[in-house]
């Protein structure tokens, strides 16, 4: 079936995957407002575009991190793509490498780094630090091997927030799957045993340091020399904070709204942060992006490139990598188009004088 926007393709995808899987996915936290805020508050920003200014091509290159890019769009780290599609993680890193994007792989992953790095993609690697830190170096070490180009660390989550649809179905993962890159170290991560709530609670609250500190953070950046990016940022100070830190970037982002409810939506806390930062550290933004308005809101606030997560699982599920690569092009072919409206001819002469 094709579909012409990602809400239908969202609605597609509910058809095709197993309920417990789809809920797993597509639900929040608790009552679910900052989930349909991070969507809604883009819808809030109005444009005010100029006219007459001749921009048939606008220019959506850009550079981070030392890579350059043809567009500022990244595949955001989400887990258990296995249970959308049976080529899981690796089917997503063809799709960024068929793109020319950039994929964060999710320690999460129901493929293993060194099967995703098969693609050739350009690949980030997505890092929760545990309480044995041998397993974090482990992992560490594994993506430098392979030949990943930068560690992405979750910094909001030292427990998992209260996702009542995964209570509700007893979320675990089903036989055929596993955290493939933890498997030999904990039985925990099959996630295969039904419990009182998901089992996925269970592991973030034994596996993973749930007292994470600034110190933690310095501790990694001396253990690799891959540049380290920060996501979970939505606090002004925690902008500040960011600045003396040994680290490269940042990403705002409430995590998809699967944390702490009511929490601001990630569009929201941008303008502050950008503020902040003033260009000393680029700035991604997850979060709600169905459009290329949306994309453009967020370059416009001060983001340097923005990170696409549900609707990449649900391409997956649509219609395998050609399902995900579809998502990018519909992303990238609004940006543009979005730019031409609006009078803008690069990215980088995005500002806040277009919006309202």
């Amino acid at each position: 079936m094709n579909w012409v926007n990602l809400y239908e393709l969202e609605l597609i995808a509910k058809n095709k995957v197993e309920k417990t899987a789809f809920d797993y996915i597509s639900s929040g936290a608790t009552d679910e407002i900052t989930l349909r805020n991070n969507v809604e508050a883009y819808k809030r920003i109005q444009l005010i575009p100029k006219r007459l200014t001749s921009n048939k091509s606008p220019k959506t290159d850009t550079e981070l991190f030392g890579q350059k890019m043809e567009y500022p769009i990244l595949i955001a780290p989400t887990a258990f793509h296995g249970l959308s599609h049976k080529d899981a993680e690796v089917g997503t890193a063809k799709a960024a490498k068929a793109s020319n994007t950039t994929m964060i792989l999710s320690t999460l992953s129901n493929s293993t780094i060194e099967d995703v790095a098969q693609s050739n993609a350009n690949l980030w690697f997505q890092l929760y630090i545990f309480n044995d830190r041998d397993i974090t170096l482990e992992l560490v070490n594994k993506a430098e091997q392979n030949n990943y180009k930068a560690i992405v660390v979750t910094v909001d989550a030292p427990i998992l927030g209260k996702r009542e649809q995964d209570v509700r179905n007893e979320f675990h993962l089903p036989d055929h799957l596993s955290i493939v890159n933890l498997a030999h170290h904990m039985s925990a991560a099959q996630l295969d045993q039904r419990a009182s709530a998901s089992s996925l609670e269970k592991f973030f609250k034994e596996q993973l340091n749930n007292e994470l500190t600034w110190d933690d953070i310095d501790w990694l950046a001396a253990q690799t020399k891959l540049p380290i990016i920060l996501k979970g940022i939505l606090h002004p100070e925690d902008a500040k904070r960011s600045l003396d830190a040994n680290i490269a970037g940042i990403v705002v982002s409430n995590h998809g709204g699967r944390q702490l409810d009511t929490e601001i939506a990630s569009i929201e806390a941008l303008p502050e942060i950008s503020q902040i930062i003033k260009g000393k550290i680029p700035i991604l933004l997850d979060g709600g992006i169905r459009r290329g308005t949306d994309i453009l809101k967020a370059l416009a606030l001060g983001a340097n490139g923005v990170l696409i997560g549900r609707p990449i699982v649900w391409g997956l599920a649509d219609n395998g990598f050609e399902g995900s690569i579809k998502v990018i092009e519909f992303l990238r072919e609004e940006l543009v188009q979005s730019m031409q409206l609006i009078g803008c001819k690069s990215i980088d002469d995005l500002n806040q004088n277009y919006i309202r």
